[in-house]
C-alpha cells in the first residue's frame, strides 16, 4: 500500500471482515433501501438507509422520509425537517439481492422544492418538450485525490511529467487507480445506470466516464446516481473523487461535463440544419447558460474556461466542426453525414445536469 493510502482510515480497514456479515441471510420480506439526495451545496450527495418490509415496483410505493436539513445547508435548526420524495429506483451493487438505491427530490416543510432541487423544474420542461424526443449524453470528468488532497500518484514535492502520455494511457507510469474506474463501471451497469464508456483523461489521475444516451429527465437521474456510486466506490479504496472543474492550477487540463444533445429532427437525414438553428439560438443566451452550467453561477467555470487546455473562453460564444476549443462542437462525423448531435463543451464537471438539460431545452426547443 502506498504511503498516502496508509493515511486513509478507510484504506486501513480489513475489508474481508465485512464479508461474513454481508453473507448473513436477510429475513423474509425485508430489504434495505438507501435514500440518496443532493445537499444544499448543489454538488454533493448525502444518503441514509432504512429497512422496508416489501419489494417496491415503483418509486410511488416508497414512503416519503425526512432528514435534518440544518446539517446539509438546507434548513434552519429551528425548523430543520426536509422531506425526501423518492423518484427513481436503482439496484444496490454493494448489498445486492433485492436491496435498492433510491434517488430522491428534496422539499421544504411547506411543500416547496429546496433551492438545490433542480429536478422539479427540469421535469416540467422535459414534459413540455417530450414530442422532440431530446437525447442527452454527458461526459463526466473527475480527478482522484489522496486523502490529503493531492492528485493520486503525483509526487508530494513536485509534479509529474507534462501532459501528453496520460490520455487513454496504459501502464503504471501513466495511469493511477484503474481499479476504481473498473469497479465504478461495473457498479453502474449493475445498478441500472446507462453508463456507456470510460477512459483516462489528459491530466494524470483524471478520468472520464460517459452516461447516455438518455431521454429527458433520465440524464439527470442517471448522472447523479453515477456520481453517488463513484464517491461510494472510491470511499472503499480510501481515495477521494473530486468533481472540481480546476483541481490543479497551472498548465493542467480542467474537468468538464461535456453535454451531447440531439432532438428527433436532428437525428434524421438533413438534421444538420436543425443543429445549426439550435446553435444560433444558444449563441444568443450565452450568459444565461454560463450561469446554469456550474453550481456557483459561473464562478467555478471562470477557473476552467480560459480558452486554453481544450476550452473556449467563458466570455465568448463560438462553434465549430471538430474544434475542442469551441463552446459548441459539431463532431466531424455529424458534419459529414448531415445529421446527428452537437456537443456543448461549457458545463463544468460539478454542474447540476438537471440545470444543464433544462437550460438547453428552454433555449433550443421552447425558444425562451
Amino acid at each position: 500500500m502506498s504511503r498516502t493510502l496508509e493515511l486513509s482510515p478507510n484504506a486501513q480497514l480489513n475489508k474481508t471482515l465485512l464479508d461474513k456479515y454481508m453473507s448473513l441471510p436477510m429475513p423474509d420480506g425485508k430489504i434495505q433501501a438507501t435514500y440518496i439526495w443532493i445537499d444544499g451545496t448543489g454538488e454533493h450527495v448525502r444518503c441514509k438507509d432504512r429497512t422496508l418490509d416489501f419489494i417496491p415496483q415503483s418509486p410511488s410505493e416508497l414512503p416519503i422520509w425526512n432528514y435534518d436539513g440544518s446539517s446539509t445547508y438546507q434548513a434552519e435548526g429551528s425548523n430543520s425537517d426536509v422531506y425526501l420524495h423518492p423518484v427513481t429506483i436503482y439496484r444496490d451493487p454493494f448489498r445486492r439481492g433485492n436491496n435498492i438505491l433510491v434517488l430522491c427530490e428534496t422539499y421544504r416543510y411547506d411543500g416547496t422544492p429546496t433551492e438545490s432541487n433542480k429536478r422539479k423544474s427540469c421535469l416540467e420542461v422535459c414534459k413540455l418538450t417530450a414530442d422532440e424526443r431530446p437525447w442527452f449524453g454527458i461526459e463526466q470528468e473527475y480527478t482522484l485525490l489522496d486523502v490529503d488532497g493531492r492528485p493520486l500518484g503525483w509526487p508530494k514535492n513536485g509534479f509529474p511529467g507534462p501532459q501528453g502520455p496520460y490520455y487513454c494511457g496504459v501502464g503504471a507510469d501513466k495511469v493511477y487507480a484503474r481499479d476504481i474506474v473498473d469497479a465504478h463501471y461495473r457498479a453502474c451497469l449493475y445498478a441500472g445506470v446507462k453508463l456507456c464508456g470510460t477512459n483516462a483523461e489528459v491530466m494524470p489521475a483524471q478520468w472520464e466516464y460517459q452516461v447516455g444516451p438518455c431521454e429527458g429527465i433520465s440524464i439527470g437521474d442517471d448522472l447523479w446516481m453515477s456520481r453517488f456510486l463513484l464517491h461510494r466506490v472510491a470511499e472503499e479504496f480510501g481515495i477521494v473523487a473530486t468533481l472540481d472543474p480546476k483541481p490543479m492550477q497551472g498548465d493542467w487540463n480542467g474537468a468538464g461535463a461535456h453535454t451531447n444533445v440531439s432532438t428527433k429532427t436532428m437525428r434524421e437525414p438533413g438534421g444538420i440544419a436543425e443543429i445549426e438553428k439550435a446553435i444560433n439560438k444558444l449563441s444568443k443566451h450565452h450568459d444565461r447558460h454560463i450561469r446554469a452550467y456550474d453550481p456557483h453561477g459561473g464562478k467555478d467555470n471562470e477557473r476552467r474556461l480560459t480558452g486554453k487546455h481544450e476550452t473556449s473562453s467563458i466570455h465568448d460564444f463560438n462553434a465549430g466542426v471538430a474544434n475542442r476549443g469551441c463552446s459548441i462542437r459539431i463532431p466531424r462525423g455529424v458534419s459529414d453525414q448531415g445529421f446527428g448531435y452537437f456537443e456543448d463543451r461549457r458545463p463544468s464537471s460539478n454542474c447540476d445536469p438537471y440545470s444543464v438539460a433544462e437550460a438547453i431545452l428552454r433555449t433550443i426547443c421552447l425558444d425562451e
